[in-house]
């Protein structure tokens, strides 16, 4: 295949075909952060929220059955290659769900909502790619590294769950894995409202399928390549970023997953909406609510750096692996996102 296709090219292949399950899934199955929020707090409904499970736990039984099978060393990912620093989970995960409030989208919902035509969801891509690689590797990079200095895990034992569990028990880490991810999925299905929406099973199992696919794939090409590539699945901060670099100096510039995944989650959301009849073009008619994405976009720039991932990057690839950051950064994205739902739906005002 690397007589026909660099490795960079392959890997961005697996980006995008990967992407485009998590595009469709997000137009027709309407899997979404911020929405499964938003129905547990004031829509009395967890319906989406077990979709995230569904995902989640297909997830990170799929991982694990690869590094079962030797396709896929965790410790080769990011989130379990990187010492683990909860003060920067809480913090950043508490900066990114606020700013998801306000802006109404993540990173992955506003690149789905511009699949759909929404110009509004293009200031929010635009915004937080700018707001990630400014705490990254830009000004505000030397001030970030003074407080949450990401180093190399040094121990034996990488921060993640499953590691430490099989560590203490002596089970291997795939089985304690593979273990968690069924429990997982199975008290997500555990809903009749859930099985009365088979489509929604289907795409939330895609969402899980993209995020496995994303690490098996990444990891052939660096098994097999000569190439120093990282082994990744998705995410949505630095990638959006890294692919506005690459649309300005791509020819001076190697194309990677991460702007595979970026474009195919737009592919997938065009093709969902057109399938769905439900593209059109939408702009920003308020001066306020325009004021309000901007501000949650760089919001969410700077906490998905600090946390090490986004509402993707640590609620499901990093849930995938089974790293400690991962539970912790999403326990508090949803702070962080009920902090800025109750301003913008009810305001910080006692209940009478």
């Amino acid at each position: 295949m690397f007589d026909i296709l660099s490795e960079h090219h392959v890997v961005a292949l697996i980006g995008l075909g990967s992407g485009m399950l998590l595009g469709l899934a997000a137009r027709l199955g309407r899997f979404c952060t911020l929405g499964a929020i938003e129905d547990l707090l004031y829509g009395g409904s967890d319906l989406r929220m077990r979709m995230w499970g569904v995902a989640g736990g297909l997830a990170i039984f799929g991982s694990f059955a690869l590094m079962a099978t030797g396709l896929f060393d965790g410790r080769d990912s990011y989130y379990l290659s990187i010492r683990w620093m909860p003060l920067a989970s809480v913090l950043g995960g508490l900066c990114f769900g606020y700013g998801m409030a306000l802006a109404g989208n993540c990173g992955f919902g506003a690149i789905a909502r511009l699949g759909g035509g929404d110009l509004r969801s293009f200031v929010i891509v635009l915004v937080m790619g700018v707001s990630t690689f400014v705490v990254l590797a830009g000004p505000l990079a030397p001030l970030r590294a003074m407080l949450f200095s990401q180093q190399e895990v040094v121990a034996s034992t990488p921060p993640g769950i499953a590691h430490e569990l099989g560590a203490l028990t002596g089970l291997s880490p795939s089985v304690v894995g593979m273990a968690t991810g069924l429990v997982l999925l199975g008290v997500s299905l555990a809903s009749r409202a859930l099985w009365r929406r088979p489509a929604q099973i289907f795409w939330a199992a895609m969402v899980g399928l993209g995020v496995v696919l994303g690490w098996g794939g990444t990891a052939w090409v660096a098994r097999h390549g000569f190439e120093a590539l990282p082994v990744v699945s998705h995410s949505f901060a630095a990638p959006l970023g890294e692919s506005l670099l690459w649309w300005m100096t791509g020819s001076v510039r190697p194309v990677s997953f991460a702007v595979g995944s970026v474009a195919g989650v737009w592919a997938g959301a065009f093709a969902g909406s057109l399938i769905k009849g439900h593209f059109r073009w939408e702009a920003c008619e308020d001066p306020r609510e325009l004021r309000r994405q901007i501000v949650g976009a760089a919001l969410m720039g700077a906490g998905a750096v600090v946390a090490m991932g986004c509402t993707i990057g640590q609620g499901l690839s990093a849930l995938s692996v089974l790293a400690y950051s991962a539970p912790v950064t999403m326990v508090a994205i949803f702070a962080g996102a009920a902090v800025g739902l109750r301003q913008l739906i009810v305001g910080f005002q006692p209940a009478e």
